[in-house]
């Protein structure tokens, strides 16, 4: 009788949350989640923008990819293989290689969950066959560490765990979308062996969780496996935060000066911070990881640390792009050095800014996160900015060559890195055209492996209702949290017009909420159901939510002006003072000096506040994108010497195109400006 009690409590369980097992983020059963995922594959883009993008991440993005990083240029694979002792030579690539080829793995995955392609899903066994045979018996998987003979942790810098988070995510996402557990396998077997590492963790070991992915990878193992180890060790990583501060002279006494304290976290523990700090990509990364700690304990002081946090980044610390990291070498606070980092409030560099593309997706993923455990669509409008600006500023339109740093202005001849810092300055030179391969590999995957999941991040399931996150051409095909059907589809040319038209095709008889974004910039919006009637309660930067008896056929229109808006910011942003930018709808705009006369530099150019700015879609530039057109100034006196004797400037009126920001740099070397100085009129 008791195990059929058991039984019965647990198919009720199911019943209620079972639509979404398999999702990006397993949050079916996180007690603590109002927004759950749709699962993986539930979503397909049929149209438009991100359709467009979709298509030619699974068409080139993965696959070519794929080449560079199983061939002997990305090496990754080739690192594998040494590790397996099935190819003879030396680890190549950087300390945290093994993530990148796990991220690269998981971004195959989900263009497999919507095309179905059995190549893919072959050559992804063949691969996990081998990173099998890499694997030790206890567990430990690192390749360069075991081709080198190095002792495991016994070096912070090493990034074992950086690579252990990758590790674990992708083998989730895996088991999810092809319901195989060889991926699985290795990952509880590697997770086991770091939970009795670091489940007590000596003095020496404390700081090892600085490059935090093994969190977020841990609780999706846990919501995986059910096995609470997982979630306890997430935890232990998140409490040994400022804990103890490092001490110098052990094995760890070659560290990186930039390495201590505000640098990575590590000086304050992450319940007591208030603010966004240090390295830009582990500071997004660790935020990311206690929502989703917080998703299943509920442990009010993470979630209001978090929100302390994100009010930091997103008020004080965030470019108008939706991107993070302000910059590449400075001391901070208690003088520690930072290195790719957040600065002080309002420290808004435009050419020298850092904004890394991870650093710019983290900002998404952690906002992600937040839409789910607040509700509101504040979040989804910062998922927005970041995609459609910071996160693919990080890759060609042809989905073949990358940038690291994605800063706000380009200007030739610029040096701002020590000749001595070799990787830096190389990264630096990238500034101006995007690359076929970078040595620090790792965004290059994470823009490829969030282009082919961000239909994942559509659309989320409310207690009784779902809501549309991002908006772009697709059909809907899930079932919401009672387990009735719901199939819906959105058209739209969204971002490049503000008409989106939702259709429900299959759902249950009963009321249901259809949850509909208004961004925080589309003041003026208009929503109709059925062609007729009208909601009128619509508050930009909320959700609007319609309660209704839904029936196959039904229809919504949200129409969003698209004005084309000149954005100021904050008196203490002393690098913008006087200056504007261009935006229309979430997309911001830049001047790029392919699109002015001849010899012109783009720090000569000058936007009149009564120039007639018009939008333009133009379907063969740029992969398609709207341009906005306008007259500009350009100065024509040229200056001599750091400083001179200001004189009425002479002015020439031109002619010229502003373009989609995350488009630049395709059509060859060029100067770019998203701040232009203002002349009112």
């Amino acid at each position: 009788m008791k195990n059929l009690i058991t039984i019965i409590s647990t198919l009720l369980t199911i019943g209620y949350s079972h639509a979404q097992l398999h999702g990006i983020a397993n949050n079916s059963d996180s007690p603590n989640v109002k927004l759950k995922s749709i699962n993986i594959g539930d979503c397909v883009w049929t149209e438009g923008f991100w359709a467009d993008k979709f298509n030619v991440c699974s068409s080139t993005m993965v696959p070519h990819m794929g080449t560079i990083l199983k061939g002997d240029t990305g090496h990754a694979y080739n690192n594998f293989k040494i590790a397996a002792g099935l190819k003879e030579g030396e680890a190549k690539g950087k300390l945290w290689h093994d993530g990148d080829f796990y991220k690269w793995m998981e971004s195959a995955m989900y263009v497999y969950a919507q095309n179905k392609d059995e190549k893919i899903n072959n050559e992804l066994d063949e691969i996990i066959e081998v990173i099998a045979k890499a694997q030790e018996d206890n567990g430990y998987l690192s390749t360069h560490i075991q081709i080198r003979k190095i002792e495991p942790f016994s070096k912070i810098t090493n990034h074992e765990l950086y690579n252990s988070g990758h590790l674990l995510t992708s083998a989730c996402i895996h088991n999810r979308i092809t319901g195989k557990t060889n991926f699985l396998n290795i990952a509880i077997k590697h997770a086991d062996n770091l939970y009795n590492i670091f489940q007590s963790p000596s003095e020496e070991l404390v700081h090892f969780g600085f490059n935090p992915s093994q969190i977020m990878g841990l609780v999706e193992l846990y919501r995986t496996t059910k096995d609470k180890r997982y979630l306890e060790l997430s935890e232990i990583f998140i409490n040994n935060r400022g804990k103890e501060k490092m001490k110098w002279g052990t094995d760890h006494s070659s560290v990186p000066f930039w390495f201590v304290g505000d640098a990575f976290q590590d000086r304050t523990p992450l319940r007591e911070e208030t603010e966004a700090v240090g390295h830009a990509v582990l500071a997004l990364y660790l935020y990311s990881g206690a929502a989703d700690v917080y998703a299943e304990t509920g442990e009010k002081a993470l979630l209001d640390a978090l929100e302390k946090i994100r009010a930091s980044v997103v008020d004080k610390k965030m470019y108008i792009t939706g991107a993070c990291g302000q910059v590449d070498h400075g001391a901070y606070g208690y003088g520690d050095m930072v290195h790719e980092a957040f600065d002080a409030d309002y420290a808004m560099p435009n050419a020298s800014a850092y904004c890394e593309t991870c650093a710019n997706i983290g900002n998404a993923m952690f906002n992600w996160r937040m839409l789910g455990l607040k509700g509101e669509s504040k979040y989804a409008d910062i998922m927005e900015l970041v995609m459609l600006n910071s996160a693919l500023s990080g890759i060609s339109v042809d989905g073949k060559n990358y940038f690291y740093q994605n800063p706000l202005r380009a200007i030739s001849g610029k040096t701002t890195v020590d000749e001595n810092d070799k990787q830096a300055h190389q990264i630096h030179k990238q500034d101006h055209q995007r690359q076929a391969y970078l040595d620090c590999f790792c965004c290059p995957p994470n823009i490829v492996r969030t282009i082919a999941k961000v239909s994942g991040w559509a659309y989320s399931l409310s207690k009784n209702g779902v809501a549309v996150n991002l908006y772009g051409g697709n059909k809907l095909n899930t079932k919401m949290l009672d387990g009735s059907e719901l199939k819906l589809s959105q058209s739209t040319q969204y971002p490049w017009k503000g008409k989106i038209n939702i259709t429900i095709n299959k759902c249950k008889k009963e009321p249901f909420d259809l949850m509909l974004r208004i961004p925080e910039w589309a003041t003026g919006s208009k929503i109709t159901v059925n062609g007729m009637e009208t909601v009128s309660k619509i508050t930009p930067g909320k959700f609007t939510v319609i309660n209704r008896k839904w029936k196959k056929g039904d229809s919504v229109s949200l129409d969003m002006p698209m004005d084309i808006k000149l954005i100021g910011g904050h008196s203490e942003i002393e690098e913008v003072r006087n200056q504007v930018a261009i935006k229309r709808g979430p997309i911001v705009y830049c001047a790029e000096s392919t699109d002015l006369p001849k010899y012109s530099k783009i720090l000569d150019i000058y936007l009149p506040q009564s120039s007639e700015l018009k939008a333009n879609y133009i379907p063969n530039l740029l992969g398609g994108v709207t341009t906005i057109s306008g007259d500009i100034k350009l100065r024509k006196e040229k200056t001599n010497g750091m400083y001179y004797e200001v004189k009425k400037p002479e002015w020439e009126t031109v002619k010229t195109k502003f373009i989609p920001y995350f488009s630049w740099a395709n059509r060859g070397l060029s100067e770019m400006t998203v701040w232009l100085p203002i002349i009112w009129e």
